[in-house]
């Protein structure tokens, strides 16, 4: 779920509504809940948003450890997302494998990679340089590294770049990760800015080029132009990508 990692919860209804289409194509869901930049903070996270991610990271890894319990696929998984959730999806889908083989914990031990991320509004970026060169007006991200303000991230951000591109998807994109497909509502127009800086499609255009560069297989749609799009219906890429069998009716 959205809510830029501060608020929002997993009984969104907006992506609740998604849950009978893809039960009918024949696809478990589990819609995670995950720590906030504020409890983060005050359980010491550092950064904050460290524990939203390894959160998400978690969910991954408890779902697959309780696959012949839930009848799933471990070997199938996808991440789904809106805004901070979207991230949290891109975030994962591109980042090397968590798994700690040598853990004592069994849930641990269980892998991180995905099978594709669909992703709506996602944040591709968390380097306030890059945000602000193809978003101008955008003063989101600060709060995920425990910043105050959009100026003192950028003054900060020599000494925060490894985080910066640890927790950036676009810093993390490689030629093993899996397809995504991104979604925005806007039309890109790189280095301009935007009503809704944190959901501009600027960010969709700003990994664009880095996707294409590296070999990931992705689709970004923009103001809604399905026509144009290779998979129009977003369950038939969910289901050619987890290799789903058709549910008999």
């Amino acid at each position: 779920h959205g809510g830029s990692w501060t608020g929002g919860s997993r009984t969104d209804q907006r992506f609740c509504a998604l849950f009978p289409q893809v039960l009918k194509a024949g696809i478990s869901v589990a819609s995670v809940e995950y720590r906030f930049i504020q409890e983060a903070a005050a359980d010491k996270v550092v950064p904050p948003v460290k524990g939203c991610l390894q959160d998400a990271a978690r969910a991954v890894q408890f779902i697959r450890s309780k696959a012949g319990e839930w009848n799933i696929d471990k070997t199938h998984i996808g991440l789904s997302g809106g805004s901070a959730g979207a991230c949290s999806s891109l975030w994962l889908a591109f980042h090397d494998d968590l798994a700690d083989p040598k853990s004592d914990d069994p849930v641990a031990r269980e892998s991180t990679r995905l099978s594709c991320a669909l992703c709506f509004v996602p944040q591709t970026s968390l380097d306030p340089l890059q945000m602000q060169a193809w978003i101008p007006n955008n003063t989101y991200g600060a709060h995920a590294f425990g910043v105050e303000s959009m100026r003192a991230f950028i003054d900060k951000r020599a000494a925060l770049l490894p985080w910066i591109q640890e927790f950036s998807p676009y810093a993390l994109a490689s030629s093993d990760d899996p397809p995504v497909l991104l979604f925005y509502d806007n039309p890109p127009n790189l280095g301009q800015p935007y009503k809704d800086p944190p959901h501009s499609g600027n960010f969709g255009a700003g990994i664009a080029e880095r996707l294409k560069a590296v070999g990931v297989e992705h689709e970004i749609n923009y103001n809604n132009d399905y026509a144009k799009m290779k998979y129009p219906n977003l369950f038939s890429f969910l289901q050619e990508k987890l290799k789903v069998c058709p549910v008999k009716q």
